[in-house]
This record gives structure tokens, C-alpha cells and sequence, in this order.
């Protein structure tokens, strides 16, 4: 349900009050508000209280992800493909109920640390070259029809494809 509330909602939030929205720039947005003025570099000095409708875009976001793991857990293990489980096996993943295998998330090893570091380092670092997110270059960019927001996308998907058959595989085993 997700994915049709936000493709419908950033649209109008850019032809209703001329809003673009993007979740990396929330960031930017608490650093400004948490950070004393005197700690604050050039980048962070802005008037974040005027996309504070950013903030709580993201904000309900957060809640609704919360709410949808903790009252709308679904008990049985995720429906996959004979294929898919065999080929998680090959990798050491059992599938057990949830979304996310026990072995993405197990942070006592440190396999775990290191996919956390590393993707974290390549979102961000593709994030501020993009210019942008993925939400803000894939919604609010193509549905402008930004040259620069195609390529950004799709640089995004090449990335995934690459970090889901490459890296994630070395990560596991």
C-alpha cells in the first residue's frame, strides 16, 4: 500500500504547494535543528523549520513501518520459490518467518558490520553525488521528466543488482 500512497502523494505535494520531496534531505533538515549554531558547517545553515512538513512526511513513514512489523506481522514464513530457497541455501540464508533472514541481521557477527558499513558508505556517498535519493530522483525526478534523475535511477538499480549478486554473497559466506 505503500508504494501507490507515495507515488500519488508526491506529485500533489509538488503541483499543490510546489514541494519537492526527498527523504536523504531530512537528514540535512535534524542536523540543522539538533546542531548548535556554533557547531553548525555552511550546509546546515538554512531555515529547516520551513520543510518541516518534510520531517513529518518521514516521520509517518517511520510510524507506519513500525506499525506494520508490530501489528501487521504476518506469523508464516515468507512465500518464495522452490528456486529462491534453494539458492538462499547455497548462500547459508534459511527462510524463516519475517522479511529479513536472521543472517542480515545477526549484529554479534561481523559480516553483518561490515554489509552495514559498506552499504551505508555507498548509499550515502551515491546519495550526495546523485545529487538526491532514490525517492526524490525515482518519484519526484522522472515524474518531470529530469534526464539527470534517469540516469541517477538507474544507476541506483544497477547498484542494487550488482550489491545483491556480488557483494551480498561474499557477506554471507
Amino acid at each position: 500500500m505503500s508504494g501507490p500512497l507515495i507515488g500519488l502523494t508526491v506529485p500533489l505535494l509538488l503541483l499543490l504547494g510546489n514541494r519537492a520531496f526527498g527523504i536523504s534531505s531530512n537528514l540535512r533538515h535534524v542536523c540543522a535543528a539538533l546542531l548548535p549554531d556554533r557547531l553548525k558547517p555552511a550546509l546546515f545553515r538554512h531555515d529547516w523549520r520551513a520543510q518541516s512538513w518534510n520531517l513529518l512526511f518521514a516521520a509517518g513513514l517511520i510510524l507506519g513501518g513500525v506499525l506494520a512489523a508490530t501489528l501487521l506481522r504476518d506469523p508464516a514464513p515468507t512465500a518464495l520459490s522452490g528456486a529462491a530457497v534453494q539458492s538462499l541455501g547455497t548462500l547459508g540464508v534459511t527462510v524463516q518467518p519475517g522479511l529479513l533472514p536472521a543472517e542480515l541481521t545477526d549484529l554479534t557477527r561481523p559480516a553483518t558490520w561490515g554489509l552495514l558499513i559498506l552499504s551505508g558508505l555507498l548509499v550515502g556517498f551515491g546519495t550526495r553525488y546523485a545529487g538526491g535519493c532514490t525517492s526524490g530522483h525515482a518519484i519526484t525526478g522522472l515524474s518531470t521528466l529530469q534526464a539527470p534523475s534517469l540516469i541517477a535511477t538507474a544507476s541506483f538499480f544497477a547498484g542494487g543488482i550488482l550489491s545483491a549478486n556480488l557483494l551480498l554473497p561474499l557477506f554471507l559466506r
